[in-house]
């Protein structure tokens, strides 16, 4: 019971520090015209979304958790698709974002979801697919802001054009693809051992 009580309250500062931060590099993502920014933008609202339906979850039944999990799984490919959309665009028209506010915006998303993932690391076997899913996300951000900030740095000094910036958000979009698969087998293993 301990550990359900302290799991809500860092779900629920995790789901109130990605909200915050979507709001940031939402806003910068659009002044500069980043596609690996308006991905992981996109991703801290998922993220927000998905700790919100993990506090919702919390103490149900195996069943109910697993099939939750089902619903995680399919929140987590939407931030693929918007960035498939964003890059689109951006490939008909590849104008260099700011490698400074592409970086610094990064490091900002950076030290964010380092946080939520330090949080979550010792619950990511409590709670099953769900707990796996907020953990997973916060890791896989965090590998992908690393990558952001590489892609301002490359397109500062070494490539200045919009590639390193597409590449680092198609990235970003088979991550959470691949995360979006992990969660789905996880909450599929749940149901068949919650059946009677």
């Amino acid at each position: 019971m301990k550990i359900t009580m302290r799991l809500r309250r860092i779900v629920k500062i995790v789901a109130a520090l990605n909200l915050a931060y979507f709001g940031i590099e939402f806003a910068v993502a659009l002044t500069i015209g980043s596609v690996s920014l308006f991905a992981d933008s996109i991703d801290f609202l998922e993220d927000t979304s998905l700790n919100l339906l993990i506090l919702m979850a919390l103490g149900r039944s195996a069943r109910n958790r697993a099939r939750i999990g089902h619903v995680l799984a399919g929140i987590l490919l939407v931030p693929g698709l918007a960035t498939l959309w964003t890059a689109w665009h951006k490939f008909m028209l590849p104008v260099a974002p700011s490698p400074v506010l592409l970086s610094l915006t990064g490091a900002g998303a950076l030290a964010v979801n380092f946080s939520c993932a330090l949080m979550l690391v010792r619950y990511r076997h409590e709670g099953g697919s769900l707990t796996r899913a907020a953990f997973l996300s916060a890791r896989n951000d965090t590998l992908a802001n690393i990558a952001i900030i590489a892609a301002g740095l490359v397109t500062a000094y070494i490539w200045p054009s919009a590639w390193p910036d597409l590449i680092v958000g198609l990235g970003i979009a088979v991550m959470n693809a691949d995360a979006a698969r992990e969660v789905w087998t996880a909450a599929r293993k749940e149901h068949k051992a919650a059946k009677p």
